[in-house]
């Protein structure tokens, strides 16, 4: 493959210009010329303009979800540069920022390495929850938010915020009809109880039957979508200085898993073809109190009750498919309930420090997450950890146009876990994390910023692999448990605004040094002929990158924007016990070390790129054009398989009326083959008996092309 020509498509689409990170309708600047609306990000200490905020950070309004036809996060992942996702499931249910975060859990518990907030609600490690339901915005937040978000954001962040009730009436549906019989429909109603009260509620219900074939079974509905999601908010303006917002959420997730083919294609054999399914029951109240001259008080309290079953077929295939076939299943069910709370104090103009020159902020957190597993009526493991932290930050301003930032977080962090094979285990540990950013605001709109942070992420034990250690004698005391990570962050980058307004764009440049890097390994059971799978500290990582996000009125009629990413994240001084590929001679017992150091780590492209255009022809007809592309990249750390790298070609052709509007798309307009997760059966652990279970690599296919119809009405 030449990779010199996958990477043209980037200098194309930095060239070409604007970023869906910006806003996507226009505003009037204060000279009165056509310009890019503002951006406010809400996922930080303070609420701070796009433009203002030293960090590398994608913002997605409510019109680049609706462009992209998104009901779900995982569509939106590929318009921000260096993020990835890994499938494994119906959906995307993992994410990786610059090539750190999860690919799969199966029996043990994870301490994830991305974030995901939802109205102020915690569901990090629940991707299916992430619904683009009346989304007003969604903020990407790349690097560790050490400071703000502490153990669950050691890579970054997701946040996203649902629309808040309106004071003025307003009544929308919203219907979709696809290939593949896809279909959704979605009601949002928002108005005014009293004159403080106000109340939105949003509904959706969302199905398909997929892209797969049972030709076992005779079905193409093995690995459909089934979603429903309802939302309400309400919004009480109890005084002039206290504002009070309460969302509830209502998840139901009841999706078909069966993706994997022996002979690597879209039709399927398995006789018990798997689910994905989550039931949540999830709420938060957001208070705002400015009633004080020193300071304003804003706290968040927040509550999710998830139920999640995740299972599938092992063999892929039926009874009676060969002679010397295997038939087995297998099923996770969890209860994951968890309990957050968050206190902050801002400081205002005359409570500001040493001469009114320094801001700040202050802050106490507290988070309680129980966590139970059971595996097919046969295993059985409880997950219980508590995280309490205080945090700061300071924000001086040394000339008119150069500050410092300053932040700091301590946290405190216990964990407990205890399974049905009598492992019984706990552990408490202090961690802190911070920032230290110099801002230099050389002109109106334009910043440049150089930050150093540092993040990190809990360690724990393999509770699995204590239990295996009894029958498996490779097993030594030593990856019983592992150590906590720790990362530094070392930051450049410029943001600004030009040509009044015309042209928003985002350069970020960094260095990414990890320590002691949690990899799952494996070791070879002969006992049962199985893995044992656990997680160890590798010696280190190294990352750097690059991350460029443009945005471009050309004319009052044609918009152009542009984001891309380059990513080099590797392995330092890392010997895998676990890795394989198809030299490796296991001896019918174990695996050879291998030594990684300096290979890249799973699911970190090198490069991946997102570009395109829209032209209104008239004040009601828009065109959208777009393509997506992503180079390879290894699917696992414990061997050398990989992906393809591929590019996707998406448009959209809307009209819109007075009160009404509807589009007509297609996405991966080519129909280009692609994979969102792949495996590899090494040597005697092949999964196909027709070929004597030989070697060989197998992958769960990306979304094929798709055209459909949506439209809607707001009364």
């Amino acid at each position: 493959m030449n990779t010199a020509n996958r990477i043209k498509p980037i200098a194309w689409s930095i060239a070409l210009a604007g970023s869906l990170s910006a806003a996507q309708a226009c505003a009037e600047t204060e000279s009165g010329q056509a310009g890019l609306e503002q951006v406010i990000v809400t996922g930080e200490l303070r609420d701070t303009n796009q433009l203002d905020l030293p960090t590398s950070v994608t913002v997605l309004g409510e019109d680049a979800i609706s462009a992209r036809g998104a009901g779900n996060l995982d569509q939106l992942l590929g318009l921000a540069p260096n993020v990835n996702f890994a499938a494994g499931a119906s959906r995307g249910r993992f994410i990786q920022i610059r090539g750190i975060g999860e690919r799969s859990q199966f029996i043990d518990p994870v301490n994830p390495s991305v974030g995901l907030v939802i109205d102020g609600i915690d569901f990090t490690g629940l991707g299916l929850a992430a619904s683009t339901l009346d989304m007003q915005q969604v903020e990407i937040l790349r690097g560790p938010q050490g400071t703000a978000y502490g153990a669950n954001a050691l890579a970054g962040l997701v946040n996203m915020t649902s629309a808040a009730p309106t004071a003025e009436p307003m009544e929308k549906v919203s219907a979709e009809v696809a290939e593949y019989n896809g279909r959704t429909v979605s009601a949002v109603g928002s108005g005014a109880l009293t004159d403080r009260l106000s109340i939105r509620l949003a509904a959706r219900k969302q199905q398909s039957d997929g892209y797969i074939e049972n030709d076992f079974l005779g079905r193409s509905d093995t690995n459909n979508i089934d979603e429903s999601v309802l939302r309400g908010k309400l919004r009480y303006q109890a005084s002039d200085d206290l504002q009070l917002d309460l969302t509830a959420l209502h998840i139901d997730v009841d999706n078909g898993y069966d993706a994997f083919s022996l002979y690597n294609t879209r039709t399927t054999l398995s006789d018990q073809p798997g689910h994905d399914r989550q039931q949540t029951l999830a709420g938060s109240l957001v208070a705002r109190w400015s009633g004080s001259e020193l300071f304003t008080l804003e706290s968040t309290l927040s509550a999710a009750d998830s139920d999640t079953e995740y299972g599938y077929d092992e063999d892929w295939t039926y009874v009676g498919f060969h002679p010397w076939e295997y038939s087995s299943t297998d099923n996770y069910q969890r209860e994951r309930d968890n309990l957050s709370a968050d206190l902050r104090l801002l400081s205002t103009d005359a409570s500001a420090l040493f001469g009114g020159r320094t801001t700040w902020v202050a802050g106490a957190y507290f988070r309680d997450e129980s966590e139970g597993l059971e595996r097919k009526q046969s295993f059985t493991s409880q997950f219980d950890t508590q995280n309490s932290a205080l945090y700061g930050q300071l924000r001086t301003a040394l000339t008119e146009t150069l500050a410092l930032v300053t932040g700091l977080r301590l946290e405190k962090r216990t964990a407990e876990y205890a399974d049905s094979l009598a492992v019984d285990s706990s552990n408490s540990e202090n961690l802190w994390g911070g920032n230290v950013t110099l801002e230099y605001a050389y002109a109106d709109d334009r910043l440049v910023y150089a930050t150093v942070s540092r993040g990190y992420k809990a360690g724990g034990i393999n509770g699995r692999i204590i239990s295996a250690s009894a029958t498996n004698p490779a097993i030594g005391s030593d990856v019983f448990a592992f150590d906590t990570e720790h990362m530094l962050n070392y930051e450049l980058g410029l943001k600004g605004a030009w040509l009044e307004n015309r042209l928003q764009a985002q350069l970020a440049a960094f260095y990414q040094d990890r320590s002691d890097v949690q990899a799952k390994q494996s070791i070879f059971d002969p006992a049962d002929f199985s893995f044992d799978d656990f997680l160890a500290n590798a010696a280190g990582g190294a990352t750097t990158g690059l991350e460029v996000e443009l945005n471009y009125l050309a004319t009052d009629s044609l918009r152009l924007f542009a984001s891309a990413g380059w990513l080099d994240a590797e392995f330092v001084d890392f010997v895998s016990t676990s890795h394989v590929d198809a030299r490796d001679d296991w001896n019918g017992i174990a695996l050879a070390p291998v030594d990684l150091d300096g290979r890249d780590v799973a699911h970190a492209p090198n490069y991946q790129y997102f570009t395109g255009a829209e032209y209104a022809f008239t004040p009601s007809l828009l065109l959208r054009v777009e393509v997506e592309g992503k180079d390879s990249f290894y699917f696992s750390n414990s061997h050398d398989e990989k992906s393809i790298a591929y590019e996707l070609l998406n448009a959209r052709l809307t009209y819109r009326g007075n009160n009404w509007e509807a589009s007509l798309w297609g996405r991966n307009l080519t129909d280009e083959d692609y994979y969102t997760r792949g495996f590899y059966f090494s040597n005697q652990f092949g999964n196909n008996p027709a070929n004597g279970y030989a070697p060989e690599p197998y992958y769960q296919y990306g979304e094929p092309r798709v055209a459909g119809i949506s439209g809607s009405y707001t009364f």
